[in-house]
């Protein structure tokens, strides 16, 4: 862990680049390192950790599962946002010239950032290994992208280095109740894309089949964008079957579970559950949780945090160690955590902060956070009918408008924040210095601007929580009969928030200096706060009957 952490920290060195996450693999001995920045940021903390890990790591005495042939084995760059694969491919090509160059270590490139086709496979490029790696370097069509085509003494302590542009990559395992790696690696054909070769008779023992080139037939595997292997974990004491899940468009990793469930089945073998490797992307746990929610006919339309919990318990994510989302999900990862949101607040830090003298939160956000519980109290009534006994032919129905309801309840949520974020940057317009005519007049547009937005945000609430009553006609109309009282206060919870926004619309558009564009605004408003009005008394008109 010494050198480990170490390597790590070089990563820290380098201003502007945050280290996510690290994942010591213990038994195959090997390291997932993540970290996240500006491109030219993340070229230099890459280039200083693999010179770091070319100092610490002797490759002539390094040992572990995981196939592998060099200190830093591979550097893949993933384009987050606001860049292309392209342009990440060209990044990555800056660290392989440097990083040949000035560390005298061999460098291939592989995915987007290949030079040629045969090296877009990691496998290919990788194959042989470090012990295969003397040969590599004397074969004419595997000479390097860059650095030295000879296995010296100094290339033989850093092995070699593969470096990329690709999308996102799951390390994937999954975990067996047996000790046996043939059953693994059996698990591992059904379902890699490479398959396993086909052979005459008997499939394990038999001849080769080859094609008229005289390679190897192959029957290929369930997924496409997977690779596969077996192996024994002496930490845990028991075999797994690894994958590196390179499409997860074309492999959802629940879809590689469940697969995998089967055929171990059919081997006498139980999957016990799964461990995913360094950092995952949200949505595949999120549609995880919508795969075997579907398979429960239990309703989508719940919270985030327990559909990350649900596709945990499903795959069994935390059956050798604890499992964190907030330190497994890279978009947690990514989150500000300075921060302060209202909506993290406690109820009572919430109701304290508003009644203090402090200007924020105010009405606009109070009527935001109105009608988050108003469709937040619809979304149950959707969930509860979902789950009524004898309804279970029309749980799709009321699962369809709990997913509505929630996504009318997250979009609130964020409204209630962004209208104090809209207040702020008004009081920030107003302390605009205005010495000069420049300045009031940089300091004038500054103000419009952001009473523009100030005003434009809870003209978003009125719409979202007018929106949002859909979800409560509709169960005032076919949900849960002893939960109709819910459905009226939802409903009169969203209206408040429209008329609450809509006071927050005026008194902001009646200080506007584009007088046609506040016009506009204000029509607007009128019109949706008619329509909401109408609404509440049609819902209503629907309780009242059904009481």
């Amino acid at each position: 862990m010494n050198i480990i952490n170490e390597i790590a920290k070089q990563v820290e060195t380098v201003e502007g680049v945050k280290l996510l996450d690290i994942d010591p693999g213990k038994a195959t001995n090997r390291t997932v390192i993540t970290f996240v920045g500006e491109p030219n940021q993340v070229v230099e903390a890459a280039y200083r950790l693999i010179k770091k890990s070319k100092e610490l790591i002797d490759m002539r005495h390094h040992h572990g599962e995981h196939p592998r042939f060099g200190a830093t084995d591979v550097c893949p760059f993933v384009p987050i946002s606001n860049i292309t694969m392209q342009e990440t491919a060209e990044y990555a090509h800056k660290l392989g010239k440097r990083v040949g160059n000035d560390l005298h270590i061999p460098v291939y490139f592989y995915e987007n950032a290949a030079t040629e086709e045969k090296r877009r496979n990691l496998a290919n490029v990788r194959a042989g290994e470090y012990e295969g790696l003397n040969e590599k370097l004397q074969n004419p069509d595997w000479q390097p992208d860059f650095g030295p085509n000879k296995f010296d003494n100094e290339v033989a302590q850093s092995g070699a280095v593969a470096i990329s542009a690709r999308d996102f990559l799951v390390a994937y395992n999954i975990n067996l109740n047996t000790t046996s790696t043939r059953r693994a690696n059996a698990i591992a054909f059904d379902i890699r894309e490479a398959g396993r070769i086909k052979r005459e008779g008997n499939p394990i023992t038999g001849k080769k089949v080859l094609d008229d080139s005289g390679k190897p037939v192959r029957i290929p595997g369930k997924f496409k964008g997977v690779k596969g292997i077996g192996w024994y974990i002496d930490e845990y004491g028991i075999a797994q079957v690894s994958y590196n899940i390179t499409d997860i468009k074309m492999a959802p990793v629940h879809l590689v579970f469940d697969e995998t469930v089967k055929s171990a089945d059919k081997r006498g073998v139980r999957v016990t559950g799964s461990e995913i490797i360094g950092l995952v992307p949200k949505k595949v746990l999120l549609d995880a949780a919508d795969y075997f929610l579907q398979k429960q006919q239990r309703s989508l339309g719940i919270s985030e945090k327990e559909k990350i919990k649900i596709a945990v318990k499903s795959m069994g994510l935390d059956d050798l160690k604890p499992f964190n989302p907030q330190e497994k999900i890279i978009e947690y990862l990514l989150e500000d955590d300075t921060s302060n949101k209202l909506i993290d607040l406690s109820l009572s830090d919430f109701a304290d902060l508003t009644a203090s003298e402090a200007p924020a939160p105010g009405g606009g956000s109070i009527a935001a956070y109105s009608g988050t519980l108003g469709v937040a109290l619809a979304t149950m009534v959707a969930n509860l009918s979902s789950h009524k006994r004898g309804w279970d032919d029309k749980w799709e129905f009321y699962s369809d408008w709990a997913v509505k309801g929630e996504k009318y309840k997250q979009t609130l949520l964020l409204l209630v924040d962004e209208d104090t974020n809209a207040f702020n940057k008004i009081m920030s317009a107003f302390q605009l210095p205005k010495k000069s005519e420049e300045d009031k007049k940089i300091r004038k547009q500054a103000i419009e601007n952001a009473t523009l937005y100030a005003t434009e945000v809870p003209l978003k609430v009125m719409q979202t929580a007018y929106d949002s009553m859909e979800v409560m006609e509709a169960m005032a109309k076919d949900g849960l009969p002893a939960s109709i009282s819910d459905v009226a206060v939802g409903t009169l919870s969203a209206r408040t928030a429209v008329y609450g926004a809509y006071y927050n619309v005026k008194i902001n558009a009646n200080t506007l200096k584009n007088k046609d564009k506040a016009s506009k605004l204000l029509q607007k408003a009128n019109e949706i706060l008619n329509n909401a009005i109408d609404k509440e008394k049609k819902i209503l008109n629907i309780v009242d009957k059904k009481m």
